[in-house]
């Protein structure tokens, strides 16, 4: 994959390519953009779709040790990747994670024309539910996440309500699993890992404040939220969606809160939708 640096360190990605509209999908907490490749394989035909990966677990290569891995600081990086990339007018995606809430606060917004929300972390649920809880506590426990890795690799032990049982209805595969823990292995990438997660108390913080500026994004939003998973209330989704001027809200059926693993198709339906009505497009 590409890199490119940023303030923080190195950030990889991946990149369809083409002169179609271009859709950002920005990964959770352990994972990278292959999170979002059943929604990608969807899509890729008639747009160029652009997955970074952030430094939350998965990433390769460590970031510099000045960085800020805060709440904050990741949306930071995501307006930073999208200026390096030379990316505007784009249709950014945010799934499981709630960056797009604190970047809309402080101003880095510029090059989103249009803001797909999906299943993610909002005011008074973050980090959400038992997985957010286990992953904050595996920051201040010493070995905590060489644990969190050795459990997340077995498949019976990861389906557990407080790892991911409740984030997906269908599994992650071994083979992508097995990836997003190997980088793990690495005491600095163990150490950006806890400089996020072991910071979730200010995030909450952070998050409660940026919640209040969200009417001011006036652009495009799509909310698209998981009927039956229990980590990211259904009411929350609906109170996100309100507090837009210009939003829309759908629940997909038979899905958790990785819809992108669950549902990537009917998922990137709504999106294919979403992308062309907002910008008045024909033929995608």
């Amino acid at each position: 994959m590409p890199e490119i640096d940023v303030s923080a360190g190195p950030i990889s990605y991946e990149d369809t390519g083409g002169d179609g509209p271009t859709i950002v999908f920005v990964p959770g907490l352990l994972m990278d953009g292959r999170q979002w490749r059943g929604v990608i394989d969807e899509l890729r035909s008639g747009f160029r779709c652009v997955a970074p990966t952030l430094p939350m677990g998965a990433h390769r290569q460590p970031m510099r040790r000045d960085a800020d891995l805060s709440l904050r600081g990741m949306g930071r990086i995501v307006a930073e990747f999208l200026a390096a990339v030379g990316l505007r007018d784009v249709t950014l995606c945010f799934n499981d994670w709630c960056g797009a809430q604190v970047m809309i606060a402080d101003g880095g917004m510029e090059r989103v024309g249009k803001l797909v929300l999906v299943s993610c972390e909002t005011e008074g649920n973050y980090p959400p539910g038992l997985a957010g809880f286990a992953a904050w506590l595996s920051a201040k426990l010493p070995g905590g996440y060489v644990a969190t890795r050795h459990l997340l690799l077995r498949p019976r032990l990861r389906r557990l309500p407080f790892v991911f049982g409740q984030m997906t209805k269908r599994g992650v595969p071994d083979e992508l699993m097995s990836s997003w823990m190997e980088p793990l292995r690495r005491a600095e990438i163990r150490r950006d890992l806890r400089r996020y997660a072991g910071d979730a108390m200010r995030g909450r913080h952070d998050l409660a404040a940026a919640t209040a500026k969200l009417g001011t994004f006036e652009r495009p939003v799509l909310v698209v939220w998981d009927e039956e998973g229990r980590m990211m209330p259904n009411d929350a989704g609906r109170s996100l969606a309100a507090a837009f001027s210009a939003s829309r809200y759908v629940e997909l059926p038979d899905c958790y809160t990785l819809i992108p693993i669950d549902q990537p198709v009917a998922l990137a339906d709504e999106i294919r939708r979403f992308a062309v009505e907002a910008s008045g497009l024909v033929g995608l």
